[in-house]
């Protein structure tokens, strides 16, 4: 019976730790869609308008270097948080479901934008995917957080 139990385990941390690569390769793919449809000229003079409407508000603006490696280093150190997830750090609860709530606001903010601007945002094309890998990430982390409560 006990090694039932830890095959279960095993099988809701395999799913977590997939579940959270998956959102990492979703997010690298997100960002390229991002690359090569020019993210940065939309976003530049939107967050330069928004700061004239209400200055408190600390919207940067990017230089294409900095952006691009601020996002690709980002996209490594998920990727090699992902053996903490293999092995069930208890931890990485609260954070897959913190990426994956971001993930899910970034997501659905192409959708609207697309649909508000009547065009497709640069990374909208990706977003579908960026959504479904983060309420995936978000399934299974509670699932395997839930069976972690039950044992």
């Amino acid at each position: 019976m006990q090694l039932s139990k830890l095959s279960d385990h095993s099988k809701e941390t395999k799913a977590h730790g997939l579940a959270w690569i998956l959102l990492s390769v979703a997010l690298g793919i997100h960002v390229f869609d991002e690359v090569i449809h020019d993210f940065l000229s939309f976003y530049n003079p939107l967050a330069d308008s928004i700061r004239q409407q209400v200055p408190f508000l600390p919207l940067p603006t990017f230089t294409f270097g900095v952006w691009l490696a601020g996002l690709i280093i980002g996209v490594i150190i998920l990727l090699c948080l992902s053996p903490l997830v293999f092995r069930g750090n208890r931890w990485m609860f609260p954070v897959s479901y913190l990426l994956g709530m971001i993930m899910i606001v970034n997501a659905i903010a192409h959708m609207a934008g697309s649909v508000i601007w009547r065009w497709p945002m640069p990374g909208v094309y990706s977003s579908f995917l960026l959504l479904a890998a983060a309420v995936f990430l978000i399934i299974n982390a509670r699932k395997h957080q839930l069976r972690l409560r039950i044992y």
